[in-house]
């Protein structure tokens, strides 16, 4: 760029700025060269008094290939208003332009524009054509521009099956591929990839094992962008073995070889030796780094999730919104108040654009992590809202308790012009839960299908079983039971097996008891529950006899395990737990507070943590 920069500076001095195709030729090389600079031939261009096709079409082409693409579709109406034609140069970038963006009516008037100005028929238009439709979602009228191609090129096949591909549609895009061999024409390595990712899609071995059988007896060049499919195509269909052997086979690989396998050992349970291969990667970026994390998340590692985070930043790997947003799910799930903050404020301090998916994990981490108010605030300052961000806040207000400010926030939502889902009514009748607010609950809960259009799933009879069952409406609640058009689960009666808890009532327990351990014969909770229930009502023989019960099945409760953060350092301990070091110490200081809260005059009731205390 210097030498070109020093030779746009003579023809400046020597007063050639009229040689167009002198300045064409450099906007062209500025616009469309990997060496090139695009704002340099903007600069360029906009000194032009009366740019040519020639220079609209080089910096429309350089537009469509970077990472704002909407700049070529706003150049092309400033050509088509400047008076200059377009011609079939011009249309293909346009037309992908559209489709990075899901452009899809700025496509429809380039195609009634071809066709006007009769160049509608030729190939590499309709293969754009195709293109931008697919990715619009309109594979039919992709496949009706397919079929009126006359002279079909290999482009054409592959645009089509790619389509098909990206549909998930296995079948039209095997059917397209047998009639393209009919037909002569010989695949390429893009033509075998799709249909890898076809395979991949629908997990689906045996038609993965007959494309790479056919891309062995058809002797296409095995690159690196096929090796990767077929890694990929393996992996997810579950044969490891075979990924590993192509993985190892490999001699030059990039960063999607790596970030496969270890994404393969990962799904499959084995994160230990996706680890493994992670810290064998030579020359990681954030791509490899977030999918290690992901891969964390996905097994409930969220601990070992921030760990890698910290590694990352070490190795001064600049996160990007992904990682961000990873993060601040494992610090949602550890309740990691002092992470998710330094999250918050590395955002602020980076001031980037950040999207609307970001926002909302911010959201939903400062309202599992205690300050809701937070949550508010940063949800009423966000740029951009969408549905999910109404979902985080309502949702995050119900867990909380704030049942009106739930409500008040669900009608601004219908006022704003956003359309509620089953996620947000789940949401709202949660927060009528949690508030006791019975006959609001009630409200919204008969208004589902006919105002809002929202299917009632069992979600939301469960919420509505939790609502009656709190409010001591116990009788409704199974009459509501009783008319659910689906088979109630094991939330729907253990809410109403926690609201006979809160009121009292043994006998409906009894029951309910019945219909819970037919779903989940072993789950300890439910039995201590139960317990709870008869021990309140100091009916101590049906206290032993859910203990003798538990005993015979070999039952026992799930210990849970709590946790604290002291100098940056993370604590776990469960009751009676003697493993720290400093353990005896520790529970010398709990009985010194026990004896300070008595003196006091602090009561404990115990009858609730009966369980607890005592380990079966």
């Amino acid at each position: 760029m210097r030498g070109l920069k020093l030779l746009h500076a003579q023809i400046i001095l020597h007063g050639l700025t009229n040689e167009t195709l002198t300045l064409g030729k450099l906007i062209s090389f500025c616009a469309v060269d990997d060496a090139g600079d695009l704002q340099y031939a903007q600069r360029m261009f906009d000194q032009i008094p009366q740019p040519n096709k020639f220079m609209y079409n080089s910096l429309i082409r350089g537009y469509s290939n970077s990472d704002d693409p909407i700049n070529a579709v706003l150049l092309f109406r400033r050509m088509i208003c400047s008076g200059l034609s377009p011609n079939e140069f011009t249309l293909p970038f346009v037309l992908k332009a559209c489709g990075c963006k899901s452009a899809y009516w700025e496509a429809v008037l380039v195609h009634g524009l071809a066709i006007k100005l009769g160049i509608g028929s030729l190939v590499f238009v309709q293969n754009a054509l195709i293109a931008v439709y697919v990715v619009c979602g309109l594979i039919h009228c992709a496949r009706k521009l397919f079929d009126d191609i006359t002279h079909k090129t290999l482009v054409s096949w592959n645009s089509m099956i790619g389509g098909y591909a990206r549909m998930g549609n296995w079948k039209e895009a095997f059917l397209l591929f047998r009639k393209m061999r009919e037909w002569g024409m010989e695949p390429d390595g893009f033509t075998f990839v799709n249909l890898l990712s076809v395979c991949s899609q629908s997990r689906d071995l045996d038609l993965g094992r007959y494309v790479h059988f056919c891309i062995e007896i058809t002797g296409v060049k095995i690159d690196i962008i096929v090796r990767n499919a077929l890694m990929d195509m393996y992996a997810k269909c579950g044969n490891l073995h075979s990924a590993q052997a192509i993985f190892d086979r490999t001699q030059e690989k990039n960063v999607v070889s790596w970030t496969s396998m270890i994404s393969a050992y990962a799904q499959h349970g084995s994160i230990e030796v996706a680890r493994q291969i992670f810290d064998q990667m030579p020359g990681k970026n954030v791509v490899s780094w977030n999918s290690m994390i992901s891969c964390y998340l996905r097994e409930g590692q969220y601990r070992e999730a921030l760990d890698l985070f910290n590694k990352m930043r070490n190795s001064r790997v600049v996160p990007d919104e992904a990682t961000l947003v990873s993060i601040l799910a494992a610090c949602s799930q550890l309740g990691d108040l002092v992470m998710g903050k330094k999250i918050h404020n590395y955002i602020l301090s980076n001031k980037g654009a950040y999207g609307v998916t970001l926002y909302n994990s911010l959201i939903d981490m400062y309202a599992k992590c205690g300050p809701v108010v937070t949550a508010l605030d940063i949800f009423l300052e966000m740029p951009g809202k969408n549905l999910v961000s109404w979902n985080v806040i309502i949702g995050a207000l119900a867990l909380h308790g704030c049942g009106l400010e739930a409500i008040k926030l669900f009608e601004v939502m219908q006022a704003d012009g956003t359309l509620p889902d089953e996620i947000t009514l789940t949401g709202l009748l949660s927060a009528c839960s949690h508030s006791g607010l019975v006959d609001m609950g009630l409200y919204y809960f008969d208004r589902m299908g006919v105002i809002y259009r929202v299917p009632r799933e069992i979600e939301h009879y469960a919420c509505m079983v939790d609502l009656l069952g709190r409010g001591g409406l116990l009788g409704e609640a199974i009459e509501l039971i009783g008319r659910m058009p689906m088979k109630p689960d094991v939330v729907v009666w253990g809410a109403l097996l926690g609201a006979c808890r809160i009121h009292g009532n043994v006998e409906i327990g009894k029951q309910i008891l019945k219909q819970l351990l037919e779903l989940e014969p072993h789950s300890g909770g439910l039995y201590v529950l139960i317990s709870n229930i008869y021990w309140e009502a100091q009916r101590w023989e049906d206290v032993k006899k859910i203990r003798k019960l538990m005993i015979d099945r070999g039952i026992k409760k799930g210990r849970a395990i709590s946790s604290i953060e002291i100098d940056g350092c993370i604590y776990e301990f469960m009751v009676d737990d003697k493993r720290h070091k400093i353990s005896s110490s520790i529970y010398a200081m709990l009985d010194q507070l026990t004896d300070h809260l008595r003196s006091a005059g602090y009561l404990c009731n115990i009858s609730s943590v009966f369980f607890e205390a005592e380990e079966i």
